[in-house]
C-alpha cells in the first residue's frame, strides 16, 4: 500500500482524470515522486469502476482502491446488503474478506466483524478502508480464514465465506473445486458458527450443491438488473432438510422482488396458454429461471405456460408484482405470415425457437425499436410470432 496515494494533490489528480485515458497516463513520464504511473491508472480505472458498484466508497474522499481484479470480483453494494439482512447474532466471521465490502455491511448488522484477509497488502487496505468509512466494529486480520477458525476457541453466530474456484476457465463446477474447500471444511464451520453463509458463482447447479452440502435451509438467488450474480447458501445447526427454502431476489431501481418456495413445491403442475391478443406476455427474471421452478412460476403468479421449454407466460390481467418483463400482447403471427409485413419495427427475442435473434432480424428486415418487440417463440400449438409493447422491464 502506497501511503503517498492518499496525498492530497494526488487524489485531486485521480479526480480530476477518471474520464480521462488511463493508458497514455499509464505511458506517460511520471507525474510524481515516489508513485509510478501504473499505480495511478489502476487507482483511477478502479475508482471509475466503483461509481454504480460502490457508491459508498466512491463518493467518500480518500478510499484506497486495491488491484483491479479485486473491485470485478467483489460483492456490488446492492448484494453485499442483501447478504447482511441474513446475518444472525450480534458476533460474525468473514473468512474471505477481499476488498471488504461484504464485511462493512455486515458490520452494520453485527455488533463484532472479524475480517480475514491472506494477502497482506489487501488486508491492509481494508483496515484503512474501514477506519475511514468510520466502520470501528470491523477487525481486519492479514490471515488464512480457515486457519484462523481452527486454532479459535470463539463459536460465532454467523460466519461467511466466498470460496474461489480454483479453474476459472471450467464453466461446470462443484464447491469441492473451490478454495477454501467448504466440503472438506464443513464440519468445523458447522462446529465453530451457528449460521454459515456461503456465496457462490450463478453457475453452481442447485441440485449439485445440495449433493455437496449438508445443513442447508436456505438457498437465495440474487440477480441485480437481469444478470444472476450470485448464489448464497445458508447452513444452520438445526435446518430441516425437508424444509429448504429457496428465495429468488431481483435487485433493480425500482427496489427489490421476492419469489420464495420450498423445494419441494417445485413438482408441481401447470395449465397450458391460450394466447390471444391483448392479453399479457410475462418474461421471468433470470434469478427465477435460475430456480428451475418453472411450472411454480405460473402457479404463484396464477399465470398459463405457453409450451413447456419456453418459460414464457399468458394473463389476461397485467400483475406488476411479477418479477421480469411484461408485454402487452398487440398482433400474434405465424412465422409464414412475417414476409407479408412490410416495416417491421420491434426488438427481437428469441425463446425456443430454431433461430438466432440476429439472423430473424436480418431475414426479415426487422428494425430496432424503443418499446416494441417481436417476441420468436412455441406454444401449443406451433411456433409464433408475437408483436407486443413492452409495459415494465426488468
Amino acid at each position: 500500500m502506497n501511503k503517498y496515494i492518499l496525498d492530497e494533490v494526488v487524489q485531486h489528480f485521480i479526480n480530476e482524470h477518471l474520464n480521462k485515458d488511463v493508458n497514455k497516463i499509464a505511458l506517460s513520464k511520471p507525474v510524481f515522486d515516489h508513485i509510478n504511473n501504473s499505480e495511478l491508472a489502476n487507482q483511477i480505472t478502479a475508482k471509475k469502476k466503483s461509481a454504480h458498484k460502490l457508491p459508498t466508497w466512491f463518493h467518500t474522499n480518500y478510499i484506497y482502491y486495491p488491484a483491479l481484479l479485486s473491485i470485478e470480483q467483489c460483492s456490488s453494494e446492492p448484494t453485499a446488503i442483501y447478504k447482511s439482512g441474513l446475518v444472525k447474532g450480534s458476533g460474525l466471521i468473514d473468512l474471505t474478506a477481499g476488498f471488504g465490502v461484504d464485511s462493512f455491511f455486515f458490520s452494520k448488522k453485527a455488533d463484532k466483524v472479524i475480517s480475514c484477509e491472506i494477502n497482506e497488502e489487501l488486508a491492509e487496505i481494508n483496515a484503512y478502508n474501514a477506519k475511514l468509512l468510520r466502520a470501528d466494529n470491523i477487525k481486519v486480520l492479514n490471515t488464512d480464514g480457515i486457519a484462523y477458525l481452527e486454532d479459535c476457541e470463539q463459536v460465532f453466530d454467523t460466519i461467511y465465506i466466498d470460496p474461489a474456484r480454483r479453474n476459472q476457465n471450467n464453466k461446470v463446477f462443484m464447491l469441492k473445486d473451490c478454495s477454501p474447500d467448504v466440503v472438506q471444511h464443513h464440519a468445523l464451520l458447522l462446529a465453530k458458527g451457528n449460521r454459515i453463509i456461503i456465496k457462490t458463482a450463478p453457475l453452481l447447479d442447485i441440485i449439485a450443491g445440495l449433493n455437496e452440502l449438508k445443513n442447508v435451509s436456505e438457498i437465495h438467488i440474487l440477480s441485480v438488473k437481469n444478470e444472476c450474480k450470485e448464489l448464497l447458501w445458508v447452513l444452520d445447526k438445526n435446518a430441516d432438510s425437508s424444509a429448504i427454502k429457496i428465495t429468488c431476489a431481483t435487485l433493480n431501481d425500482q427496489g427489490t422482488k421476492y419469489f420464495s418456495f420450498n423445494l419441494h413445491e417445485q413438482q408441481t403442475t401447470v395449465e397450458y396458454a391460450d394466447i390471444h391478443v391483448n392479453g399479457y406476455l410475462y418474461e421471468p427474471d433470470v434469478a427465477l429461471l435460475k430456480s428451475g421452478a418453472f411450472n411454480l412460476i405460473g402457479l404463484k403468479y396464477g399465470l398459463n405456460k405457453l409450451h413447456a421449454q419456453s418459460h414464457l407466460y399468458f394473463s389476461e390481467e397485467a400483475k406488476p408484482d411479477f418479477a421480469g418483463r411484461i408485454f402487452k400482447i398487440e398482433k400474434i403471427l405465424k412465422v409464414n405470415e412475417l414476409k407479408k409485413e412490410k416495416d417491421l419495427q420491434g426488438n427481437v427475442i428469441v425463446r425456443n425457437f430454431p433461430d438466432k435473434a440476429e439472423s430473424l432480424a436480418k431475414k426479415y428486415k426487422i428494425k430496432p425499436h424503443q418499446t416494441q418487440f417481436l417476441i420468436f417463440t412455441q406454444d401449443t400449438e406451433g411456433y409464433k410470432v408475437i408483436d407486443a409493447k413492452i409495459i415494465q422491464h426488468y
